[in-house]
Protein backbone atom coordinates (compact mmCIF):
# COMPACT_ATOMS: atom_id res chain seq x y z
CA UNK A 1 0.00 0.00 0.00
CA UNK A 2 1.14 3.43 -0.77
CA UNK A 3 1.36 5.98 1.40
CA UNK A 4 -1.78 8.16 1.37
CA UNK A 5 -2.14 12.23 0.78
CA UNK A 6 -5.48 13.87 1.03
CA UNK A 7 -5.69 16.90 -1.65
CA UNK A 8 -7.01 20.02 0.19
CA UNK A 9 -8.60 22.49 -2.04
CA UNK A 10 -6.41 25.12 -2.83
CA UNK A 11 -3.95 22.70 -4.25
CA UNK A 12 -6.30 21.78 -6.86
CA UNK A 13 -6.89 25.73 -7.23
CA UNK A 14 -3.34 26.09 -8.12
CA UNK A 15 -3.49 23.38 -10.21
CA UNK A 16 -5.97 24.83 -12.23
CA UNK A 17 -5.90 28.34 -12.37
CA UNK A 18 -4.80 30.62 -15.68
CA UNK A 19 -1.03 31.53 -14.93
CA UNK A 20 -0.37 34.20 -12.95
CA UNK A 21 1.76 37.34 -13.11
CA UNK A 22 2.25 37.06 -9.40
CA UNK A 23 6.12 35.83 -8.42
CA UNK A 24 4.84 33.53 -5.45
CA UNK A 25 1.64 32.11 -7.06
CA UNK A 26 3.42 31.94 -10.28
CA UNK A 27 5.83 29.28 -8.29
CA UNK A 28 3.20 27.60 -6.61
CA UNK A 29 1.81 26.89 -9.71
CA UNK A 30 5.16 25.64 -11.44
CA UNK A 31 5.91 23.46 -8.00
CA UNK A 32 2.15 22.02 -7.66
CA UNK A 33 1.95 21.29 -11.55
CA UNK A 34 5.35 19.44 -11.21
CA UNK A 35 4.21 17.47 -8.04
CA UNK A 36 1.14 16.43 -9.71
CA UNK A 37 3.02 15.05 -13.25
CA UNK A 38 5.21 13.56 -11.40
CA UNK A 39 4.92 12.18 -7.62
CA UNK A 40 1.24 11.95 -7.25
CA UNK A 41 1.83 8.19 -8.65
CA UNK A 42 4.43 7.62 -5.62
CA UNK A 43 0.72 8.28 -3.66
CA UNK A 44 -2.75 7.08 -3.10
CA UNK A 45 -4.12 10.35 -3.22
CA UNK A 46 -7.98 11.63 -1.52
CA UNK A 47 -9.85 14.27 -1.58
CA UNK A 48 -13.66 14.55 0.00
CA UNK A 49 -16.89 16.16 -0.43
CA UNK A 50 -15.89 19.37 0.67
CA UNK A 51 -13.08 19.95 -1.30
CA UNK A 52 -15.44 19.45 -4.45
CA UNK A 53 -17.93 21.21 -2.93
CA UNK A 54 -15.17 24.59 -2.45
CA UNK A 55 -13.85 23.89 -6.16
CA UNK A 56 -17.52 24.43 -7.21
CA UNK A 57 -17.67 27.68 -6.44
CA UNK A 58 -16.26 30.88 -8.53
CA UNK A 59 -16.51 30.62 -12.30
CA UNK A 60 -18.58 27.93 -13.94
CA UNK A 61 -15.94 27.22 -16.59
CA UNK A 62 -12.94 27.19 -13.86
CA UNK A 63 -15.32 25.31 -11.59
CA UNK A 64 -15.63 22.65 -13.90
CA UNK A 65 -11.67 22.27 -14.53
CA UNK A 66 -11.20 22.06 -11.36
CA UNK A 67 -13.80 19.59 -10.87
CA UNK A 68 -12.35 17.44 -14.06
CA UNK A 69 -9.46 16.89 -12.11
CA UNK A 70 -10.87 15.53 -8.97
CA UNK A 71 -13.70 13.37 -10.70
CA UNK A 72 -11.78 9.98 -10.46
CA UNK A 73 -9.89 10.34 -7.14
CA UNK A 74 -11.61 8.39 -4.07
CA UNK A 75 -13.42 10.84 -1.74
CA UNK A 76 -13.17 10.46 1.71
CA UNK A 77 -16.28 10.67 3.93
CA UNK A 78 -17.24 13.41 6.54
CA UNK A 79 -17.71 11.55 9.41
CA UNK A 80 -19.02 11.58 12.71
CA UNK A 81 -15.48 11.67 14.03
CA UNK A 82 -14.03 13.86 11.34
CA UNK A 83 -16.32 16.95 12.51
CA UNK A 84 -15.55 15.90 16.15
CA UNK A 85 -11.76 16.23 15.10
CA UNK A 86 -12.47 19.71 13.81
CA UNK A 87 -15.14 21.32 16.33
CA UNK A 88 -11.69 19.73 18.99
CA UNK A 89 -9.42 22.15 16.61
CA UNK A 90 -12.21 24.87 16.68
CA UNK A 91 -12.23 25.09 20.62
CA UNK A 92 -8.53 24.23 21.40
CA UNK A 93 -7.62 27.58 19.61
CA UNK A 94 -5.48 25.69 16.57
CA UNK A 95 -7.78 26.55 13.86
CA UNK A 96 -9.59 30.10 14.50
CA UNK A 97 -13.65 29.97 14.71
CA UNK A 98 -14.09 31.60 11.78
CA UNK A 99 -12.20 28.77 9.40
CA UNK A 100 -14.17 25.81 9.98
CA UNK A 101 -13.96 24.25 6.28
CA UNK A 102 -9.87 24.12 7.16
CA UNK A 103 -10.51 22.51 10.61
CA UNK A 104 -12.73 19.76 9.40
CA UNK A 105 -9.91 19.42 6.22
CA UNK A 106 -7.72 18.26 8.98
CA UNK A 107 -10.45 16.64 10.46
CA UNK A 108 -11.18 14.34 7.26
CA UNK A 109 -7.44 13.25 7.25
CA UNK A 110 -6.89 12.67 10.33
CA UNK A 111 -10.54 10.68 11.11
CA UNK A 112 -9.75 8.12 7.77
CA UNK A 113 -5.46 7.50 8.72
CA UNK A 114 -4.05 9.88 5.78
CA UNK A 115 -0.66 10.31 5.83
CA UNK A 116 -0.25 13.59 4.78
CA UNK A 117 -2.59 16.43 3.82
CA UNK A 118 -1.39 18.44 0.85
CA UNK A 119 -2.01 22.01 0.98
CA UNK A 120 -1.29 25.74 0.51
CA UNK A 121 -2.96 26.73 3.14
CA UNK A 122 -0.20 28.72 4.80
CA UNK A 123 -2.91 30.37 7.23
CA UNK A 124 -4.54 27.94 8.87
CA UNK A 125 -3.79 24.47 8.12
CA UNK A 126 -0.28 24.72 7.03
CA UNK A 127 1.13 26.98 10.02
CA UNK A 128 4.03 26.96 11.75
CA UNK A 129 3.17 28.42 15.05
CA UNK A 130 0.05 26.13 15.19
CA UNK A 131 0.79 22.96 13.64
CA UNK A 132 1.92 21.54 17.57
CA UNK A 133 -1.57 22.55 18.21
CA UNK A 134 -3.13 20.78 15.83
CA UNK A 135 -1.01 17.95 16.45
CA UNK A 136 -1.46 17.52 19.81
CA UNK A 137 -5.43 18.16 19.99
CA UNK A 138 -5.59 14.93 17.08
CA UNK A 139 -3.14 12.80 19.66
CA UNK A 140 -5.23 13.68 22.27
CA UNK A 141 -8.50 12.45 20.66
CA UNK A 142 -6.43 8.95 19.90
CA UNK A 143 -5.93 9.81 16.70
CA UNK A 144 -2.73 10.15 14.49
CA UNK A 145 -2.11 13.61 12.91
CA UNK A 146 -1.62 13.79 9.18
CA UNK A 147 1.73 15.65 8.04
CA UNK A 148 0.92 19.07 6.98
CA UNK A 149 2.56 19.76 4.01
CA UNK A 150 2.86 21.72 1.25
CA UNK A 151 3.44 20.30 -2.85
CA UNK A 152 7.00 21.81 -2.36
CA UNK A 153 7.53 20.00 0.80
CA UNK A 154 6.35 16.55 -0.21
CA UNK A 155 8.50 14.94 -2.81
CA UNK A 156 8.91 17.62 -5.47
Amino acid sequence: MKTSVYIESSVISYLTARPSNDLIKSARQAITEAWWQKEKVHYDIFVSALVEEEISHGNHEAAQKRLQITKDIPNLSISEQAENIANSLISSGAVPKNSEEDALHIGIASAHGVNFLLTWNFKHINNAETKSIINQTIEELGYLAPVLCSPEELGV
